[in-house]
């Protein structure tokens, strides 16, 4: 498991309402929050259909070509 090493801010009336955590461990944080979302759409789409190399290369053509224009 991941240790983070938190501060707790208190508000004027001593209630928490942020907490502060070295740069580090907040971007391995989301390392692991950005892998996890990966993870899960390729589970979502394992069984759809894959295209071909030139299909794809076609599609992303028109993906461009929609942007661009």
């Amino acid at each position: 498991m991941l240790e983070i090493h938190k501060k707790i801010v208190l508000d004027e009336d001593h209630r928490p309402f942020a907490v502060q955590i070295p740069i580090e461990e907040f971007e391995r944080l989301e390392e692991l929050i950005e892998n996890y979302g990966l993870s899960e759409l390729m589970d979502e789409v394992k069984n759809e259909e894959r295209l071909s190399v030139e299909d794809a290369r076609t599609y992303y053509k028109s993906l461009k070509t929609n942007v661009e224009g």
